[in-house]
């Protein structure tokens, strides 16, 4: 089975696809980093869209998304942006943790696994 590598950096590939299954990097807020988690939210979804268009699916076939909130008591602001942002009868498992991320600026980052 072939591997195609998205976005390949030093460090990491901001997206993989193996087989039938796309898979993510952590996915942090560029443009509105330091801002509110709902922002930030949004600007991630709409990276995650990006990302997810250039392997050739789409969020309708996210399998399952992690995301990590460095304080858990925006977890309604990021859901506010989550929930206008998934589509209906395809929400993806998923799991919401609180953790220091790589640098003060980020307050959310979300990883997803998705099927081609």
């Amino acid at each position: 089975m072939s591997i195609r590598r998205i976005e390949t950096g030093p460090r990491m590939s901001q997206a993989v696809v193996h087989g039938s299954t796309v898979y993510l990097a952590g996915q942090v807020a560029n443009k509105t980093a330091g801002g509110a988690v709902e922002a930030q939210t949004r600007e991630i979804l709409e990276q995650i869209d990006a990302l997810l268009a250039t392997a050739g699916t789409d969020k309708t076939r996210i399998l399952s998304a992690t995301i990590y909130l460095v304080d858990m008591t925006t977890f309604a602001e990021m859901n506010k942006a989550w929930d206008a942002w998934v589509p209906q009868g395809h929400t993806p498992a998923r799991a919401t943790v609180e953790a220091k991320l790589a640098a003060a600026p980020y307050k959310v980052e979300i990883a997803v696994i998705a099927a081609l």
